[in-house]
């Protein structure tokens, strides 16, 4: 199956049509700032250029920076707020003459790498964080996914985590590798006393220079950058969609029984 993969982020929204099948990508991504502010017209209205950019006429997986229950925003940390109760699937349905699915970027980041990527095949609690303007969070137990997980929020040592361990932080506080890969493994710490995963999956734009912070990483589980790395919410985005696809095929022909 072919779908137009989205991925809705704090500083860019990225796009390219999918190969469900393999998790190729069908075309180069393409990748347009997110506006400042970030209301939903404006996001909207970018979500459109990308469908222009590619010409796209069918299914659209998005993957956006919040808890999304059935379509609807419901928080808005690295957003404009007026997207709390919004209905996403009906905002980007009014700019792609297709079927829209709406799910959170980590788990759409996650669906990715536990198909085709570092999570494939691995059984037990695989934790999935994403790391960028913000951290995000996608939890899986043998393969299935606990949705919506918000462990960029939680209460650490020194406040929010993604206020101190994000990669926005970093840059913020100009924390050098080594500071910041100690502050960033402090936090995987308090995730594994948690949780006790058997993996940690790292993604977003920081995984690229994983071999940077790597020496400071001494977490119990192992430790593993995405291998999809950019490209994996734009992957996990489309898979989300066919998932839901063929779950109401299924659906209407046991229903036509």
């Amino acid at each position: 199956m072919q779908i137009l993969g989205v991925d809705i982020g704090g500083s860019g929204i990225k796009a390219a049509p999918v190969d469900t099948a393999t998790g190729e990508l069908l075309a180069p991504r393409h990748r347009i700032p997110t506006p400042s502010p970030s209301k939903p017209k404006a996001v909207a209205g970018v979500v459109g250029d990308l469908v222009e950019h590619f010409d796209w006429r069918g299914p659209m997986g998005c993957g956006f920076p919040s808890v999304i229950q059935n379509g609807i925003v419901r928080t808005a940390a690295n957003v404009h707020n007026r997207w709390i109760d919004m209905d996403a699937v009906k905002l980007f349905s009014k700019v792609n003459d297709g079927p829209v699915f709406m799910v959170n970027d980590a788990d759409a980041a996650g669906m990715a790498e536990m198909k085709f990527g570092a999570g494939r095949g691995k059984l037990g609690t695989v934790i999935m964080i994403t790391i960028g303007t913000g951290l995000g969070s996608a939890v899986f137990t043998h393969g299935r996914l606990v949705p919506n997980t918000e462990f960029g929020h939680v209460i650490t040592w020194k406040g929010e985590a993604e206020t101190i361990a994000s990669d926005a932080a970093r840059k913020r506080e100009r924390l050098s590798w080594k500071k910041w890969g100690r502050r960033f493994n402090r936090y995987l710490k308090y995730m594994h006393s948690l949780f006790w995963p058997d993996l940690f999956v790292l993604g977003g734009g920081v995984a690229k220079k994983f071999e940077k912070f790597e020496p400071y990483i001494n977490v119990e589980s192992p430790v593993v950058p995405a291998s999809f790395q950019n490209e994996a919410g734009i992957v996990g985005a489309a898979l989300v969609a066919a998932q839901r696809i063929q779950d109401v095929q299924e659906y209407q022909a046991a229903q036509a029984v």
